[in-house]
């Protein structure tokens, strides 16, 4: 269902991991996916849910089980919506590449996966006053 390179690197780098096929749609799941300082928990389950055509199509939006939130309370852009998939329930981050942020051919889980993770950096960071 995924490329090799998708297949080697979460062999490598997030060992659990599963792919299924979920309403059409490929779905990763990492568990314990390593959250950074600033979020009420270390890690949560990670679900990636990728379209058909992926990897030319890219990859929009993940997903969190159980919900990831921050400290200090403060609410995080886009992550309101909650969604049923695999038989739980998933806090969706809707986040979306930019056109052309999608290299087909050359960017991967690898290179989405940083992108998640400097996503999760940001919104972890205190608000300014």
């Amino acid at each position: 269902m995924l490329p090799s390179i998708d297949e080697d690197h979460l062999q490598a780098r997030a060992p659990g991991s599963a792919v299924s096929v979920d309403g059409g749609m490929i779905c990763v799941v990492i568990p314990s996916f390593s959250l950074p300082t600033g979020f009420t928990r270390e890690s949560a389950d990670l679900l990636l849910r990728l379209s058909p055509g992926y990897p030319d199509v890219p990859p929009d939006m993940w997903w969190f089980s159980p919900a990831v939130c921050r400290t200090d309370s403060q609410m995080i852009a886009a992550t309101e919506s909650q969604e049923n998939h695999l038989g739980r329930t998933w806090q969706r981050w809707s986040r979306h590449l930019s056109p052309g942020q999608w290299r087909s051919g050359v960017d991967s889980l690898e290179s989405y996966l940083a992108l998640v993770r400097k996503e999760l950096e940001t919104a972890a960071r205190p608000l300014a006053a």
